[in-house]
């Protein structure tokens, strides 16, 4: 809370994940990937240990009550507010908006309406009544005291003395309440607790010494502003310190929903069960004949594995199932990076054939690419919505592109494109939409390819790795993606690895038929695109 002589400092942004947010996240992780945690894991494959963090704990089937459901809940909204504070530093409150022809809104104004005609009824009898009025005084008391810290006593003698309602009501019976007076000093109180962001309202209040009415309705919605003021500078203040023990917070947290929901981890599993066996399939050849040989079965390790589930985030069909439960607090991160992945990619695909089908006419003119890039990256925005036509907006695309090509070469005295290359292209451009389409399948596995070395990588937390042929077009975009990613998979993992472990030892070592002998393999796997 700040002292009396502290002005809040405005938070009037809008909450949003920005690339500094992500830096400000990538400095509180020791690395790309979290080695700390892949060690972890590794260890706790062979441990006994049965501490409540190194070893989740989840109770045996039972009939959950409402009461359950209701603390879980309410287990659940306190770990995504804490959550977003820790890994938004834009993160604010704002003061609730009604849809403007909702019955909620419709309702709020009849009543806030009747109030005010009513205090206007009362202050204009001969004499006036100043029930309403005392109400409204009692309460704005209350507001600006609550803004005080516990040190502030002189001013805190000083607002109850001027605002004693005892006194005020002696006042009032006998017709000798100096309302506009009142009014006044609540304003210049107000002055000394408001944020600079507010000086123009406390301005405004004090010109305006007309209609007491309004003018009480004026501190009134001043003073809901300067309510949320002083919580986001509280969540502020208090960042440094949660972000501090916001690991242990939010596991403890989680651990809190498993015990009162046993299935709370259900989605978790089927998650990790589905990438323990795609990355399998991913493991080198000669490991996999190697442990057969000698009658093992090869496994992949905790970490091939985690990070072939992470990957698999980023191209989240919702459709077929929610989120896993440990990444819902992310839900809204992963989608924008999701949908900026694809539209990257989209982009990056349209340039490859752009330059591969017209080359000679681009070639060494960087701003030219520079500009389609961003031109088709405007007329691609929304992709992702149900009701976009993806086909049509590619062919819009075409047409620009032909036409600014052009533009350049008329600019330079070079002859223009054949009709029949700028069909030849749009029909290209248009086949992206196909699924099996060669240039789409290249881009999205060379996109992965990187997301995966980024997570494999130890040393990118200072220099980032270059991206795969074909993808510098769209480099800035797709390493900024890239830090933003790995700092939300390193934090998850620093929260949610003991869950994690507890799975993937049920998945991989108590389901093993009697006799086997499973064989762990730590290594990357190897895919086509890596020999290129």
């Amino acid at each position: 809370m700040p002292l009396n002589d502290e002005r809040p400092t405005s938070t009037s942004t809008m909450a949003s994940e920005d690339l500094n947010s992500d830096t400000e996240s990538s400095e509180r992780c020791d690395s790309l990937t979290s080695c700390s945690d892949v060690d972890y894991s590794r260890q706790s494959f062979t441990s006994n240990s049965s501490s409540k963090h190194n070893s989740p704990s989840c109770s045996p089937p039972k009939t959950v009550t409402l009461d359950e459901v209701m603390d879980s809940a309410r287990d659940l909204s306190n770990l995504c507010l804490a959550h977003e504070i820790v890994v938004n530093r834009n993160f604010h409150l704002e003061p609730p908006e009604l849809p403007q022809h909702s019955l909620e809104k419709r309702v709020k104004d009849m009543v806030h309406k009747a109030f005010w005609d009513c205090l206007e009824s009362e202050l204009n009898e001969d004499p006036p009544e100043y029930d309403y009025a005392i109400k409204l005084l009692e309460e704005i008391r209350d507001t600006l005291l609550s803004f005080l810290n516990p040190g502030a006593n002189r001013l805190r003698t000083q607002i109850i003395e001027v605002l004693d309602m005892d006194l005020i009501r002696q006042q009032a019976d006998n017709n000798a309440v100096d309302i506009q007076g009142l009014a006044s000093y609540i304003i210049n109180t107000m002055g000394k607790f408001c944020a600079p962001v507010r000086d123009d309202d406390i301005k405004k209040l004090k010109e305006n010494s007309g209609d007491i009415v309004n003018r009480l309705k004026e501190i009134f919605r001043v003073l809901d502003l300067m309510k949320m003021d002083m919580v986001n500078f509280t969540i502020q203040s208090f960042r440094p310190e949660l972000q501090k023990h916001s690991v242990e917070y939010e596991r403890e947290k989680f651990q809190s929903i498993l015990e009162k929901t046993p299935s709370a981890l259900d989605h978790t599993t089927e998650w990790i069960k589905a990438s323990i066996e795609e990355a399998t399939r991913l493991m080198p050849p000669a490991e996999k004949s190697s442990d057969t040989k000698q009658g093992s079965r090869s496994l992949p390790g905790p970490e091939l594995v985690l990070n072939t589930a992470y990957l698999k985030l980023l191209a989240w069909d919702e459709s077929k199932g929610p989120l896993p439960e440990t990444l819902v607090t992310d839900e809204v991160r992963l989608q924008e990076m999701q949908r900026s992945l694809q539209l990257y990619q989209t982009v990056a695909s349209v340039l490859l054939i752009v330059c591969s089908s017209i080359g000679g006419a681009v070639s060494g003119l960087p701003a030219l690419v520079e500009k389609l890039k961003k031109m088709t990256a405007v007329l691609l925005e929304g992709m992702h919505s149900t009701d976009f036509n993806m086909t049509e907006s590619l062919g819009n695309v075409s047409v620009h592109i032909c036409s600014e090509v052009n533009k350049s070469l008329e600019e330079r005295n070079f002859p223009l494109l054949p009709a029949e290359l700028q069909a030849i292209l749009k029909g290209q451009i248009c086949d992206i939409t196909q699924e099996n389409n060669p240039i789409r399948t290249l881009v999205e596995g060379r996109a992965q390819q990187y997301f995966r070395i980024l997570l494999t990588s130890s040393s990118s937390h200072r220099t980032l790795p270059p991206v795969p042929p074909g993808l510098g077009l769209i480099q800035p975009e797709l390493m900024a993606l890239g830090i933003s990613f790995v700092n939300l998979v390193n934090y998850n993992k620093k929260v949610y690895t003991p869950f994690y472990v507890s799975i993937l030892k049920t998945l991989l070592f108590d389901n093993q038929a009697p006799g086997a002998t499973p064989q762990i393999t730590q290594g990357a796997p190897t895919t086509p695109l890596e020999s290129k």
